[in-house]
């Protein structure tokens, strides 16, 4: 905690909105520091990890700053993370993209895969369907919509994990046909769309994780 803001560490690893991801962090009440330092990242209230672009290049970049080992660290001490598009996509065992897979974290079971749909990127504003008892999305409601930017996603879960809890609670969106939109798994969080980006909406949700990181 700093000056009563709990403190954030957004994990600096070549990519993703770094800076609009701190700026909004800040926003909601977050002490944030851009670090790709390990003990900084393990030992944070909270740690987040953006990501933009191709699957391959984000998990070379997570691994040159052994961000996959203290993802491990964080969630083997009970300790929150929030992981954003990419940054959650490299979540799961792998990743399939110009017909290379690429072996992801392994955190959760799961193919990340192209979405089949008329137009990609999905590009643009989309409600999601949230679960009962979902932490992140409390209070926001249904018609509210997030921004998505992203041809990638998850598009069926393979049943129980071997992560941190046995159930995730899973929150749902449709582009072409539905996809994983956001995960909570004890004390790890992650969203497809990108909250930072997402308005009023999204700073509730970033709000959100704060409180359960304070």
């Amino acid at each position: 905690m700093t000056g009563g803001r709990p403190g954030v560490v957004v994990l600096d690893y070549g990519s993703g909105n770094i800076r609009s991801a701190s700026r909004a962090l800040e926003r909601a009440g977050a002490a944030v520091d851009v670090s790709a330092d390990a003990d900084a990242a393990v030992n944070a209230s909270g740690l987040v990890v953006p990501g933009v672009g191709a699957f391959a290049a984000c998990m070379d970049g997570l691994r040159r700053v052994r961000g996959d080992e203290i993802i491990a660290k964080r969630l083997a001490r009970s300790r929150p993370v929030l992981a954003i598009c990419v940054g959650m996509q490299v979540l799961f065992a792998e990743g399939a993209e110009h017909g290379q897979r690429t072996r992801g974290c392994g955190i959760w079971p799961g193919l990340v895969e192209r979405l089949d749909a008329t137009v990609l990127p999905h590009m643009g504003w989309n409600t999601v369907r949230p679960p009962a008892g979902s932490r992140l999305l409390a209070g926001i409601e249904p018609a509210e919509r997030f921004y998505f930017v992203h041809s990638y996603a998850v598009r069926t879960w393979p049943g129980p994990t071997g992560g941190t809890t046995s159930w995730p609670l899973l929150t749902w969106a449709d582009h072409g046909h539905p996809f994983i939109a956001a995960v909570e798994d004890g004390p790890l969080f992650a969203t497809q769309f990108h909250p930072e980006k997402s308005g009023d909406t999204g700073a509730v949700l970033l709000a959100n994780w704060l409180e359960l990181i304070a």
